[in-house]
């Protein structure tokens, strides 16, 4: 490998690390260095882009430690076959990088993941000595996400936990078929029973923690995956139930998807174009509902067309859901019980906090109702108000088309 400058690297390793979603920073422990003690902070406003629960954005060094590989897998562009430039940071360089972004205020934590060299043990200890280095020996205090490696050894992923906020390991694909299939390499059983010791010392860490206020915290923001969507034959449905899975057995924060794009000098037994990326954006919705709005995971996958199996594109899992439903509905706002109030497309849940405390005080009216959301248009069939009832409007033939929205005008161009 050619001797490259650290701005090569850089440029390199965090181009390669632009495919994997799963870096969110979200629900960490708070630590800051304001008592002068210590470097940066997991909190404040802060080369990837992340948003926390209150929706501040979120700056992190998101890199790979290298972009070399052992491993073939058909739709990774790292992989051992493909004709990229290769380029690899040492755990020293890393530690340089975020420290120098940090101090000119254009992080606020580091995302590291890495391609395997020699072995999934050696590649894991160059990681693990990442955060060591950062939390030991220049006492760094911001956000730090590591990506492990399922084949490593259990004793260096917990040393992984004891210095990052947030571990993650990627499932790949929603099927175990499909994992066969585009990485050989890598096993299903494998994957999953490192996420279920990863969830193990998770929790034995909290409940540590609450015997004993010296105990280390292991990973306080917990685990999450990435799902790769389109490379394989899953419908949107298969996804749906596997994340549930995921959700239910090992108790994830996020998991994440990934839309496949094509890659240079592709395997044959890849598609030859990317899914619609509108697509991520509905398998996100439909995650959404299942964290957020109290839908159970059979009730979202009542949203996909079942002749294919796909959530509708030009509208969203809530809406589908409803149009599917319709005898849910019209809910009326000031007397249906919350997880009601939740299933009514348009209203999200801080308006339904806010509708169930204003109706405390007072009836509420249409005009209300119009200042929680962005379309009244797409609320007014599936609600009753103090002035409004939709009488037929709930059961008209063609509500989707009413209610659905406008096509985009064509680019000029277009063919």
């Amino acid at each position: 490998m050619a001797q490259l400058d650290t701005r090569a690297k850089l440029a390199i390793l965090a181009d390669a690390a632009k495919y994997d979603a799963s870096c969110a920073s979200s629900g960490t422990a708070k630590r800051t260095s304001k008592d002068g003690k210590g470097l940066g902070s997991t909190t404040g406003m802060g080369i990837c882009h992340a948003y926390a629960p209150d929706g501040r954005c979120i700056s992190l060094l998101k890199i790979l430690l290298t972009n070399s590989c052992i491993f073939d897998c058909h739709y990774c562009i790292n992989r051992k076959s493909s004709n990229v430039r290769r380029a690899r940071f040492t755990p020293a360089e890393v530690v340089e990088l975020t420290l120098n972004f940090y101090r000119r205020n254009y992080i606020e934590g580091l995302f590291l993941s890495s391609g395997i060299i020699r072995s999934s043990d050696y590649t894991m200890e160059q990681m693990v000595e990442v955060a060591r280095s950062l939390r030991e020996d220049h006492h760094f205090r911001g956000y730090i996400h590591l990506k492990t490696i399922p084949d490593a050894d259990p004793a260096l992923i917990h040393q992984a936990g004891l210095h990052a906020d947030r571990l993650s390991i990627n499932v790949e694909l929603p099927t175990v078929a499909g994992l066969k299939r585009l990485a050989p390499e890598k096993s299903a059983p494998q994957i999953e029973g490192a996420m279920l010791g990863m969830r193990s010392a998770i929790l034995d860490g909290a409940d540590a923690r609450k015997r004993y206020r010296s105990a280390p915290k292991f990973a306080p923001a917990g685990q999450s995956t990435q799902m790769i969507v389109g490379a394989d034959a899953a419908t949107d449905g298969d996804i749906i139930d596997r994340a549930a899975g995921l959700y239910g057995r090992f108790g994830l924060r996020r998991v994440y998807y990934s839309a496949f794009s094509p890659i240079p000098d592709a395997s044959t037994v890849l598609p030859l174009q990317r899914p619609p990326l509108m697509r991520e954006h509905r398998l996100y919705q439909s995650d959404w509902l299942m964290r957020f709005y109290e839908y159970r995971p059979d009730e979202v996958a009542q949203a996909v067309d079942p002749a294919t199996g796909m959530l509708p594109l030009d509208i969203d899992p809530k809406l589908a859901w409803a149009l599917r439903f319709r005898d849910r509905f019209p809910v009326d706002l000031n007397r249906a019980p919350r997880e009601a109030l939740l299933r009514v497309p348009g209203l999200g849940t801080k308006a339904v906090a806010s509708i169930l405390a204003a109706r405390k005080w007072r009836r509420l009216r249409l005009e209300d109702v119009a200042r929680l959301t962005v379309s009244l248009a797409k609320v007014r069939p599936f609600i009753i108000t103090a002035d409004w009832r939709p009488v037929a409007l709930t059961d008209k033939a063609d509500l989707r088309a009413w209610i659905a929205p406008k096509k985009e005008q064509l680019e000029l161009f277009a063919a």
